[in-house]
């Protein structure tokens, strides 16, 4: 198979979250853990930084990496999902993996993967590891896919945990309750290994605190020490957030024995973008009219987003959003300002939500606009419709910025 086919491969005959939803959860880590057996536990042979979180999570992953570049170690990344290419998913000093190494890969592995029914994502985690032991990465910072517990990423015993903030997402696989989510997210702390958490939560520090313990594991609270004001290319008010969080995991790389410099720190988060080649997080796509995305899709998120757009100056607001099938839409839609234009739009995977269905629910809300075929299509609309001191949004999912980015 070339590039091409081995993706067809993976995509579509195995079980795939971002396409399929919950039925492509594993209720277990057999299936991973047989795999890194199978490639002499590469997992073992690399330091690494585990993320986890409801928001927050890949920007912390992007900017501890860049950090990481930036202070000479040959650092591993892995995120999900992709926005454009597969192979963002991977990648070593910001340079994605290379199409002969996934082919490979696959190649070799082939058999197995089939016979084990291995799902897209547990076979990704797994192409990850191989890539990073056998390029002898110094450092990898593997972001959680979905909750932590159960999460093929959680077979790493990192030199820290991360869980950034808990929301509600995913809750028909993680839980209805925010401690119950908490829980999911809590099980990426191992035995003895320093955590942080992003953000101070009286409904789920206790089961931080509990799980912590229990593995006496020490917990710092990154919104609890006071900092230096750090800045990072990284736009959006959220971000403040997200920096303390990281500056708080660098201090504990330096007490290992990181060799990270202040200068090196400050370069890191300001390169972001430039040592990662990270999208989608309140990206400016056209300066004029004002076009912003941000791949935002739950309530806390959108809360920070929607704030940050009222906080722009403009004249009118025009929306481009679509959103995936399983999203629990009462929660999102009463967040979006109703003084705006829509252009509803269906993101281009077998779990998008058809525009109609979005704009019908978006009416109930006061929330007015028309239905696009696709999401270029409503983006093509909304630029056609806007005037020069107008402000347009793209967003709702992660899947419509992928198709503008």
């Amino acid at each position: 198979m070339n590039y091409q086919e081995t993706l067809e491969w993976m995509f579509s005959q195995l079980p795939m979250y971002q396409r399929q939803g919950s039925a492509a959860l594993k209720k277990d880590l057999a299936n991973t853990l047989a795999l890194a057996e199978k490639l002499g536990h590469p997992e073992k042979r690399f330091k690494s930084i585990h993320v986890a979180g409801t928001n927050g999570k890949g920007s912390v992953s992007h900017m501890l990496a860049s950090i990481l570049q930036m202070s000479g170690y040959k650092t591993g990344l892995y995120t999900s999902p992709h926005l454009r290419d597969f192979r963002e998913r991977i990648k070593i000093n910001g340079k994605p993996i290379i199409q002969n190494s996934v082919i490979g890969f696959i190649r070799r592995n082939k058999e197995f993967l089939e016979e084990h029914k291995l799902s897209f994502f547990e076979m990704t985690v797994g192409m990850a590891f191989d890539y990073f032991a056998a390029q002898n990465v110094d450092i990898a910072v593997i972001e959680v896919g979905l909750g932590g517990r159960l999460d093929s990423t959680n077979i790493i015993t990192p030199e820290v945990s991360v869980i950034t903030n808990i929301g509600y997402d995913h809750m028909q696989m993680l839980g209805n309750t925010l401690p119950e989510i908490a829980f999911e997210k809590a099980g990426i702390i191992k035995s003895g290994i320093p955590v942080v958490i992003g953000e101070t939560q009286p409904d789920v520090a206790g089961v931080f605190t509990d799980v912590a313990a229990l593995r006496e594991a020490h917990v710092y609270y990154a919104d609890e020490i006071e900092r230096i004001n750090y800045l990072s290319d990284l736009k959006g008010n959220y971000q403040k957030k997200n920096i303390k969080t990281v500056v708080a995991v660098t201090e504990i790389l330096r007490a290992k024995g990181y060799k990270i410099s202040e200068n090196q720190m400050r370069q890191g988060l300001q390169r972001v973008i430039k040592n990662t080649d990270f999208k989608g997080r309140w990206q400016i796509l056209v300066r004029q009219p004002l076009t912003l995305c941000d791949t935002a899709h739950n309530k806390e998120g959108l809360t920070y987003v929607m704030q940050q757009l009222s906080e722009i100056p403009h004249d009118k607001l025009h929306m481009v959003i679509g959103m995936v099938n399983d999203k629990d839409l009462s929660r999102v839609l009463p967040l979006f300002p109703k003084n705006a234009a829509y252009y509803f739009c269906r993101p281009d995977i077998p779990r998008g939500l058809n525009a109609g269905i979005l704009q019908e629910s978006a009416k109930e809300y006061g929330l007015q606009g028309n239905v696009y075929s696709s999401v270029n299509e409503a983006l093509e609309a909304a630029t056609e419709n806007a005037a020069k001191d107008d402000l347009i949004f793209v967003g709702g999912s992660t899947f419509v910025v992928a198709e503008v980015v």
